[in-house]
């Protein structure tokens, strides 16, 4: 994006959170305006048809990390954020999912990794519900795997600047739960169980009652994988039957971008497209 267009999409994102956090400041990631934190994010943003005013956005940095010795692409959920007069009204298929799901397309049906930190016990249930491998899981309850402690770790060594936790909180390597969490940038984001959103099944709200302490600003992260499984739970639990079209053309366009017109581009030897060069040109 050119200067002007990116200082106007950053100015967008702060007017949305100065509406959720009435009137407060958030100053990490994608709010400090950095373009190397911004290009280095997806950000989906909601604007009202009628006013064209700015009402809904999330973001999700993508975290480099390395896995059984090869480079992997972990997406970080980040921050999503719904303007308080628009709460309620359908629009967290888009912002918890589309992003995730058109990714997921774009990297030809691969699973992905992904991350939350979070202290809702609303979100911590959606991940679970949502998401595949899911460590900490309140439901089942499952032991952590080798490979979620590899990438947790390397999270927390360097990419704590992602979410907002400054170098002094610590870290629970068993239950994956952060102390003393909002130091680093995200100290507005911080909530009283009773102020944060509740989900419908008591096991998610329970668990975070027990788990994290609010006084002190805990925060539990979720490690867990896009798959296949993950994104059929999106499109029959999360989608309105009335959206499946729209997520279905846009899926298509995903498909379209990342595999097909490589192919025909590849396969046309008489233009110059990028790297490639005619054979009449070599």
């Amino acid at each position: 994006m050119p200067e002007a267009e990116l200082a106007k999409l950053v100015g967008q994102l702060r007017t949305i959170a100065r509406r959720t956090l009435a009137d407060k400041d958030l100053d990490y990631g994608i709010f400090s305006g950095d373009r190397e934190r911004l290009e280095a994010s997806f950000i989906t943003l909601v604007s009202d048809k009628r006013s064209g005013a700015p009402i809904a956005f999330n973001a999700l940095p993508v975290i480099p990390l390395e896995l059984e010795g090869r480079p992997v692409e972990l997406v970080h959920l980040g921050l999503v954020m719904v303007d308080p007069e628009q709460r309620s009204k359908g629009l967290s298929w888009v912002l918890y999912g589309l992003t995730c799901f058109l990714l997921f397309i774009r990297n030809q049906g691969r699973p992905i990794w992904i991350s939350n930190v979070t202290q809702v016990p609303a979100v911590v249930g959606m991940v679970t519900e949502t998401f595949s491998e899911v460590y900490p899981d309140p439901e089942k309850n499952a032991p952590r795997k080798f490979r979620q402690l590899v990438l947790v770790r390397q999270i927390m060594a360097a990419h704590r600047h992602v979410f907002g936790v400054g170098s002094e909180a610590g870290f629970d390597e068993q239950s994956f739960v952060i102390t003393n969490a909002y130091t680093g940038g995200s100290d507005n984001l911080k909530k009283t169980f009773e102020a944060a959103q509740k989900h419908r099944r008591a096991v998610f709200n329970d668990y975070c009652r027990t788990h994290l302490d609010y006084q002190r600003g805990d925060d539990v992260i979720q490690i867990g994988r896009l798959d296949l499984a993950a994104a059929r739970r999106y499109l029959t639990e999360m989608v309105p039957k009335g959206a499946l079209g729209l997520v279905a053309v846009a899926a298509v366009m995903a498909l379209v971008q990342r595999a097909i017109l490589p192919v025909i581009q590849w396969l046309d030897g008489s233009r110059e497209f990028g790297r490639l060069r005619p054979r009449s040109g070599a």
